[in-house]
């Protein structure tokens, strides 16, 4: 795939009206250019996208036979079978992928993306699905091919594989009402968009059914004595609790824990749904519902697409012959737990 022409150092010198020279120790040191001048500068720097050249100028026309892969998180759960399926397709290929993680935070994500792109990467997989404007124009400007993985429900920047979190939410939720549960709370961590996705599923399935939507959420990272936390603040809150959704197995396998512990039966006494179908979910007793979804499949077809799009000899903007929303859907598993 043929890379887009990247801003060069003339490119803001020639914007802002001063000299390449100046441009490079503005990027070098910053307080030995006046204030206004660095003013100019950055505004430039934004506007036309530009990135550092971190590698060799031969690679600015070649590919460099690497990956960029972003994720939120290296210690969670979710995206370790992503990395593998992303690899097991690209490490046979000889694409060696540049893992980096922002912390749900977009801003820090801009960062990560601009170090990535500074060397040239062939091709970018992100897992989230709003960028910051600087972002965005960076990888207008870099023309490497992108897809945006882990939900559909959005129009993708370039392409996106995963799953619909709203449909799939609405579809639990549903299905928690068709069995008799009718004061089921969502339980939610992070506040990220996923988990703003999943809620507004589980809100559209109460409503449809004439109910009130009910949530207990925290900024905090997941973790499973924050779901032990989590269920305590639900039974305070709404009395009336009979099941909890919970954004993901950990909230979920912690409230079911601490329900042991305080002696409430699951699920005669308490349903729990957790989302993603972790083996120790599927393994504990009693099993825990969740929604299952296929990670390592969804990495791995974004591993192929990526190399697909990486190997075609077209422009991005002519070759839109590739599928824009690639759906791996998602099970609804009962399990024992409700």
């Amino acid at each position: 795939m043929k890379k887009n022409k990247r801003s060069s150092l003339q490119d803001i010198a020639d914007a802002v009206g001063v000299t390449k020279m100046t441009v490079s120790r503005y990027l070098r040191n910053p307080e030995k250019v006046s204030e206004s001048t660095r003013t100019k500068i950055s505004a430039a720097i934004d506007t036309l996208g530009y990135i550092a050249n971190k590698a060799p100028d031969l690679l600015s026309n070649a590919k460099s036979y690497s990956i960029g892969v972003l994720v939120p998180s290296l210690t969670n759960h979710v995206f370790a079978q992503v990395i593998k399926g992303i690899e097991d397709v690209t490490g046979p290929a000889g694409y060696q992928t540049m893992l980096a993680h922002y912390g749900y935070n977009p801003e820090i994500e801009e960062k990560r993306v601009e170090y990535l792109l500074s060397y040239h990467v062939d091709g970018l997989i992100l897992s989230e699905t709003t960028h910051t404007d600087r972002t965005l124009k960076m990888i207008e400007m870099s023309g490497v091919p992108v897809i945006e993985i882990m939900d559909t429900h959005h129009s993708p920047m370039q392409q996106a594989v995963g799953f619909d979190n709203v449909k799939a939410a609405f579809d639990m939720t549903t299905a928690l009402l068709n069995k008799g549960y009718r004061n089921i709370v969502y339980i939610g961590a992070r506040l990220d968009v996923r988990t703003r996705l999943k809620f507004q599923g589980y809100s559209d399935a109460m409503l449809a059914k004439g109910f009130t939507p009910k949530s207990v959420m925290t900024d905090q990272a997941s973790s499973y004595s924050l779901g032990a936390e989590l269920l305590q603040k639900a039974r305070t809150d709404y009395p009336n609790t009979d099941c909890l959704f919970c954004t993901n197995d950990d909230l979920a396998i912690g409230a079911i824990f601490e329900c042991q512990r305080s002696n409430i039966l699951v699920p005669s006494q308490m349903g729990v749904v957790g989302f993603h179908g972790h083996d120790i979910g599927q393994a504990m007793v009693p099993q825990l519902a969740s929604v299952i979804t296929p990670r390592y499949q969804i990495g791995n077809v974004a591993g192929r697409e990526l190399l697909s799009r990486i190997n075609s000899d077209s422009d991005l903007d002519a070759s839109m012959n590739y599928k824009q929303v690639i759906d791996t859907g998602y099970i609804v598993h009962l399990g024992k737990s409700v």
